[in-house]
């Protein structure tokens, strides 16, 4: 159980340093600034150092499910919340769905399992 619990906290820290790094290339301005830069290429750095560890004690498709689904709702609504992007309903329903479909392939993995 607590491998379990470990290999979770790895992926959300994980999801943590890549939605820093996305949010981040935003304020990099093509990489003209420098510490967003640096945060940017530290961050994946990390994301995908914890993936890989975690990679090793659950299934390939449930982490990366969730650590893309999870980051690209995170990154929207980032997006939307710091940079002002827009809010439609279609865009909405797009990260309502991401959702779904994290949860829906975390079952289908525990009942396989």
């Amino acid at each position: 159980m607590h491998s379990t619990l470990t290999s979770w906290l790895m992926l959300a820290g994980a999801i943590a340093a890549e939605v820093t790094a996305t949010s981040s290339l935003k304020l990099a301005d093509g990489f003209t600034r420098v510490v967003p830069s640096v945060v940017v290429v530290v961050g994946y750095a990390i994301s995908f150092w914890l993936l890989a560890r975690v990679m090793q004690r659950m299934e390939l498709g449930l982490v990366y499910a969730v650590w893309c689904g999870v980051g690209m709702a995170i990154v929207a609504l980032v997006g939307i919340l710091l940079y002002g992007e827009s809010l439609s309903m279609l865009k909405l329903c797009g990260i309502l769905f991401v959702g779904i479909g994290v949860v829906m392939l975390s079952f289908a993995v525990k009942s396989a399992g």
